[in-house]
């Protein structure tokens, strides 16, 4: 949908029709903002309205601020991100605006204190009007050490309650990350999980994450299902990936969200690196549930 780079897209529809685009950039933009932001009419043709987070004035040298979404409450915008140096230390964090492209500043609270990393925020509304955060974690105990998906109830839209309930861990062989991975003062045959997305559906919840090594065909969007955030959740584990390199032809096909337009067609957007893998640019599929059955197709709207 565009040519820039614009890694974890989330999009977005705001009170005046148009859709927000925002996702994560490996470096500042122009004016020093996290986080590009684009919009559109029309979901195809996109504009560039800079960036979106005025970055923390604290913030540790190298630090990567990564996978932004927004949620509208309480009439104003919540951005949920993390900001971290590499593949440790990552909290999530959270900022506000009176408007959906921004600018953002941070609150200054740190979500996940205790936990040693947590990326790809993902805030839900149940339908009692609920909400709740759904993000990725590392757990090294148990089968398939690895990144999981874990969830905490939203007391209010800048705290937490209690600890989090891991949902959804690796059961499969698609899912490894990399075998013999040093990590966490230790070496594990390293599984992932991460850019979680709920959305709700035949009375209950559907969970769709990212799985595996994006730099392998097996990489991509998986399904799981349960009657409500805390599950218990299911897989499908030998239908593996919804969407994968392999059935693509996308490089790293991953890291989705997905928006109702106002005729009910549900859209999915994800990330894939461009041929030479220069920048993770973003796409569009249409997102069907007939049933049982869930399936991605090309748009035709």
């Amino acid at each position: 949908m565009w040519d820039g780079y614009c890694a974890d897209p989330f999009v977005l529809q705001d009170p005046d029709g148009r859709f927000v685009m925002f996702g994560t950039t490996p470096a500042p933009l122009p004016g020093g903002r996290a986080f590009q932001v684009l919009v559109s009419d029309d979901l195809d043709h996109w504009e560039d309205a800079g960036g979106a987070l005025v970055p923390l004035p604290d913030a540790p040298d190298g630090a990567e601020y990564w996978a932004p979404e927004v949620a509208h409450a309480e009439g104003r915008y919540w951005m949920y991100y993390s900001v971290g140096v590499g593949d440790v230390g990552h909290r999530l964090r959270v900022a506000t605006s009176e408007t959906s492209t921004g600018p953002y500043e941070d609150l200054g609270i740190v979500l996940t204190p205790d936990l040693p990393f947590a990326i790809d925020p993902s805030p839900y509304l149940d339908p009692s009007g609920q909400w709740w955060l759904f993000y990725a974690t590392d757990l090294v105990e148990g089968d398939r050490p690895g990144t999981v998906l874990a969830v905490q109830r939203l007391l209010e839209m800048t705290r937490l309650e209690g600890e989090p309930t891991n949902v959804l861990r690796a059961t499969a062989d698609w899912q490894r990350f990399q075998a013999g991975r040093e990590i966490h003062g230790g070496v594990h045959d390293w599984h992932t999980l991460e850019g979680p997305t709920v959305l709700d559906h035949d009375g209950g919840c559907l969970l769709l994450y990212s799985g595996g090594n994006w730099q392998t065909p097996g990489y991509g969007v998986a399904v799981a299902t349960a009657p409500g955030p805390l599950g218990p959740w299911h897989e499908d584990t030998d239908r593996g990936p919804l969407v994968s390199s392999a059935s693509t032809g996308l490089v790293g096909p991953g890291h989705c969200s997905v928006l109702t337009d106002d005729r009910g067609t549900r859209h999915l957007f994800l990330h894939a690196w461009d041929p030479e893998l220069r920048r993770r640019r973003p796409h569009r599929l249409e997102l069907h549930l007939d049933g049982g059955s869930v399936t991605a197709r090309p748009p035709t709207t």
